[in-house]
């Protein structure tokens, strides 16, 4: 299905309610597989391309029309399940390049880059879509797109963007053959500025990430 199509009025709806969930599906089984740490030299590219991917499923709900669920209140779906392996896991498949500076709103102007982990973000983004899929799994399909649409706007976009500009950043780095500074050691939980990041960042050079990562630079 085209995404020019998606407010033709005989659309199946669906149709796209199915395309969105299996790529949204497929992000949450490849990066658990990712964090069980069996093919660790393949890490970074293998979420490069995850990430990419379901940025097109959310780029597909941003353009959609407003979806309104069918109930007034959200259906209770359950507990959540705990996401602190996963995060640990990807930390540590990730530790020389896990923690990057983002900017959280490029529209405001003269704000300061802040640290982030990339782990931190992919479970963050994991327990949205987790959320949503419950509903689906359990029928709930408007619910499901409703929740995803409205995540997708209010927290998992922008995170898996910044995930996403981190990954490129480091693919970048490697296969250009440019040293790469990395944040070694910063508290994610600080407001840290320009100057206090450049100063405790520390210098990785490629030779020391490519290996474990599973990069090469170019030739």
């Amino acid at each position: 299905m085209s995404d020019a199509t998606l407010h033709a009025t005989n659309q199946n709806p669906d149709d796209f309610a199915v395309q969105i969930a299996d790529q949204i599906e497929s992000f949450l089984v490849a990066v658990t597989e990712v964090a069980k740490g069996d093919e660790p030299d393949s890490a970074v590219p293998f979420l490069l391309l995850e990430v990419s991917q379901l940025m097109l499923a959310g780029g597909r709900l941003g353009a959609h029309e407003d979806i309104v669920p069918d109930e007034r209140y959200e259906p209770d779906p359950g507990p959540e399940l705990d996401v602190d392996e996963l995060r640990e896991n990807l930390a540590r498949i990730l530790e020389p390049v896990d923690v990057y500076s983002e900017v959280f709103d490029p529209y405001e102007p003269r704000k300061a880059p802040v640290p982030a982990r990339i782990s931190d973000d992919l479970t963050d983004v994991i327990t949205d879509l987790r959320h949503g899929m419950v509903h689906y799994k359990a029928g709930r399909t408007t619910e499901a797109l409703w929740w995803w649409q409205f995540s997708y706007f209010s927290n998992w976009g922008s995170t898996a963007s910044a995930t996403l500009r981190a990954l490129q950043s480091i693919v970048a780095h490697v296969r250009l053959n440019q040293p790469l500074a990395a944040l070694d050691g910063l508290d994610t939980d600080e407001d840290l500025g320009d100057d206090a990041l450049e100063t405790e960042a520390g210098r990785v050079m490629v030779e020391e990430i490519a290996g474990p990562l599973g990069l090469r630079p170019v030739k």
